[in-house]
């Protein structure tokens, strides 16, 4: 579940790591309802070492499938971001990049799930207060029946737009485009 697999933190240690309460706080940040029945599975099911262990307890807490999402994917989404750090990340870069944007530059993000585009979405939103920026779009740019057929992936993306619209005053913009 890692992005580099040669450094950090496995999702196996992780999980090994952390006590019940924390996994279930962890599960209910991504939105599973059944976070804590699935902590409790997690815990007694250790160790977990492979990801087929990890849907198990899954499968063992909520029950098999029942749509067509399978059961384990909010927590192996959770577990995914937590072991990449993705919400520090995310938050890093959404600190860091407006104020590399030049004048009429744009910031596009897109994002997968609700705990990527909550923290996108007030940051932007944050940031068009400041008469130097403005959205690009009012709500999320959603992919439509065809893109989403044609690619099953897409059919969570939200895609949003910042603008820098003027330079603070007193601003100097250097030519590499950091306006610090």
């Amino acid at each position: 579940m890692r992005f580099d697999p040669g450094s950090g933190e496995t999702a196996a240690e992780l999980l090994d790591r952390l006590e019940e309460r924390e996994i279930a706080d962890l599960l209910f940040g991504m939105g599973e309802r059944r976070s804590r029945a699935i902590a409790w599975r997690i815990v007694g099911r250790r160790p977990l070492r492979t990801t087929g262990d990890l849907r198990a307890a899954v499968i063992a807490a909520v029950g098999p499938r029942r749509g067509r999402i399978d059961p384990a994917t909010r927590t192996f989404l959770a577990v995914r971001s937590a072991v990449n750090r993705e919400p520090q990340v995310l938050a890093a870069a959404l600190h860091e990049a407006p104020g590399r944007l030049r004048r009429e530059g744009v910031l596009a993000v897109i994002s997968y799930h609700s705990g990527e585009d909550r923290p996108v979405k007030h940051a932007f939103r944050r940031l068009a207060e400041e008469p130097r920026f403005e959205l690009g779009t009012r709500r999320p740019i959603r992919p439509d029946e065809d893109e989403s057929g044609a690619n099953r992936r897409s059919r969570s993306a939200c895609l949003r737009i910042l603008r820098r619209i003027e330079d603070a005053p007193g601003e100097i913009v250097r030519p590499d485009g950091d306006g610090r």
